[in-house]
C-alpha cells in the first residue's frame, strides 16, 4: 500500500479511539466470571481493518494490545498474547474477505468467519493455557468451556459484528466526505450495506446508501443482547 498522511493519521485516530473504548467500556457479562468483561475496541479494529486495510487493522491491534497491557491490564504477556490472538482472529478474516469483494454479503460472511475463528482459538486457549496462570485444574476448566468461555465468546464476538455492521457505512460516508479518506477509482466508496453501483439518477462514482447493513446489524445486537440477559437471570 502507497504511503498516505491521510491514511496514517486515520489509523493513528482508530487507535486512540481503540484504546480509549477499551479503557472505559468494560461490561461483566457471565455471572459465573465475572473477569470476563466485554469491551468493543475489536469493532475500532475491524473498522480499520475495512477502512484502511488488513495491515493497518493488525498494526492497531498489536499498538492498541500492548498499550492495555503497560496500562491497565494485570494479566501481563500472557493477557497479551492473549488478546492479540483473540482480536486478529476476528479482524484479519474480516478484513481480508471483505477487502477481496466490497459488499454486503463479503462483510457479513468475513465478520461471522471473525467470530467463528475467535471463538474457536480462545476455547483452544481457555483449555490450554488458563490452567497454567489461574492455578485452575484443567478439569475445571474444561467443564466451563461450554458453560461459560463459549457464550461469552460468542456474545462478545456478536455483538462486535453487529456494531461493525451498524456503524461501518455512516463512519465510511463521514470519513469520505470529510475527504479524510479518499474514494478508489475502481470501487469509490466501500459497499458494505449493500449498495449498488450508481445512483437512481444514473450518476456513477458514488453509490446509494441503504440501510440493510444498520437492519442485520440491530436485529443480531437485540439477539445477543437477549443472550445476555438469558444467561444473567436463568443461566
Amino acid at each position: 500500500m502507497k504511503f498516505s498522511v491521510k491514511k496514517l493519521t486515520t489509523t493513528a485516530m482508530l487507535a486512540a479511539l481503540s484504546y480509549i473504548v477499551m479503557v472505559f467500556v468494560r461490561i461483566p457479562i457471565m455471572p459465573a466470571a465475572p473477569f470476563l468483561e466485554y469491551d468493543p475496541k475489536d469493532v475500532l479494529f475491524v473498522l480499520t481493518g475495512f477502512l484502511i486495510g488488513p495491515v493497518e487493522g493488525c498494526v492497531v491491534v498489536i499498538l492498541v494490545c500492548l498499550l492495555e497491557m503497560v496500562t491497565v491490564s494485570t494479566s501481563g504477556p500472557i493477557g497479551l498474547l492473549m488478546n492479540v490472538i483473540a482480536s486478529l482472529c476476528f479482524v484479519l478474516p474480516a478484513a481480508f474477505i471483505y477487502r477481496w469483494k466490497k459488499t454486503l454479503p463479503s462483510a457479513i460472511i468475513g465478520l461471522a468467519v471473525g467470530v467463528f475463528t475467535m471463538t474457536a482459538s480462545m476455547l483452544l486457549w481457555n483449555y490450554l493455557i488458563t490452567p497454567l496462570y489461574t492455578g485452575m485444574p484443567r478439569e475445571a476448566v474444561a467443564a466451563m468451556l461450554p458453560t461459560v468461555f463459549l457464550p461469552f465468546n460468542l456474545i462478545k464476538a456478536g455483538i462486535n459484528m453487529a456494531i461493525t455492521l451498524i456503524i461501518y457505512k455512516p463512519v465510511s460516508i463521514l470519513l469520505h466526505k470529510a475527504k479524510v479518506l479518499e474514494y478508489k477509482e475502481k470501487n469509490p466508496v466501500p459497499a458494505v450495506a449493500g449498495d449498488t453501483q450508481n445512483n437512481t439518477d444514473g450518476s456513477k462514482g458514488k453509490k446509494k446508501f441503504t440501510p440493510l447493513a444498520i437492519i442485520i446489524g440491530v436485529v443480531l445486537l437485540v439477539i445477543c443482547i437477549a443472550a445476555i440477559f438469558i444467561i444473567r437471570n436463568f443461566g
